[in-house]
């Protein structure tokens, strides 16, 4: 059997009071490898196209069963970092020289649902990190982001858009910047309850024939045509935002579950109530 022995000849009962319940040393380090690994896992699934949003200029053949896989994967990436997160925290934390084996654990679990909860803190502060870069990248090519170009609204339903305004004829600096975001904001409005308005909808058509020289039955049946494209895109994007949300509450869930028991795991490891010879202090 394998000893340790009291560091400075100090007594179990002095050793146990030298540290506080919590140690944030082990904690950190379980949440940045936590971190690291869910930033790669991630990363591997991007480059494959293994998100809501597909690998082809456009979203639109993202099919439901890719949403589904999506999530699924959020979920395997929470088990596979959380885990490995909460078992560094429970096999690094000092092991108490007394107590019961569930005093143990319950401290050892309590380690890995602190490095799911910073690891999680980790996560959310590199999407805020990464979201102002994300708006500037998605800002139409016609101008810069702010509120009158609806970057939301035309990235939801880009295509929309240029289908509603397509023309043979452009006139030199034409642009559209203005009309594109305005014309975004009545589209969506075709995902409410009530739909397009019809005063909204004759304010489209005149702007269409305006803008691209159609006649007005030409650009009313390009408006209406628009419209019913744009809320099927409006409303596949909300269930795949549905379907995400979800997945990744699942996930989270899940990843606190792992990271509890995970940290017990590296705690039994610790004291030799595993695989492998017994360890244990020389003054226990």
């Amino acid at each position: 059997m394998t000893t340790i022995t009291s560091p400075a000849g100090r007594t179990a009962a002095a050793y146990d009071q030298a540290f506080s319940y919590i140690q944030w040393g082990p904690i950190i380090a379980g949440a940045l490898a936590a971190a690291a690994l869910a930033f790669v896992l991630h990363s591997f699934a991007a480059a494959v196209g293994l998100a809501v949003s597909s690998t082809a200029p456009t979203w639109r053949d993202a099919s439901p069963m890719l949403w589904v896989l999506s999530g699924i994967y959020l979920i395997l990436v929470a088990i596979a970092a959380y885990g490995l997160g909460g078992y560094v925290a429970g096999r690094m934390r000092d092991r108490l020289s007394e107590g019961t084996v569930a005093e143990m654990e319950a401290r050892d679990g309590t380690h890995g649902l602190l490095v799911w909860g910073v690891a999680t803190l980790l996560t959310g502060l590199m999407i805020a990190a990464a979201a102002p870069v994300a708006a500037r990248l998605a800002a139409p090519s016609s101008g810069a982001a702010g509120p009158a170009t609806s970057v939301a609204g035309e990235n939801i339903i880009a295509y929309d858009l240029d289908l509603l305004f397509r023309s043979e004829v452009r006139q030199p600096n034409d642009n559209l910047t203005y009309n594109r975001a305005e014309a975004s904001r009545i589209l969506l409005t075709s995902a409410g309850h009530n739909g397009v308005s019809a005063d909204d909808r004759t304010y489209l058509v005149r702007m269409v024939g305006q803008r691209t020289g159609l006649a007005p039955d030409a650009a009313a049946k390009r408006v209406d045509s628009v419209i019913a494209s744009a809320h099927e895109n409006i409303e596949r994007a909300r269930r795949a935002g549905v379907i995400l949300a979800f997945m990744a509450g699942a996930a989270a869930m899940v990843g606190a579950a792992v990271a509890w028991f995970a940290a017990c795991a590296g705690g039994r490891h610790r004291d030799g109530r595993g695989a492998g010879p017994s360890v244990r202090p020389a003054w226990s």
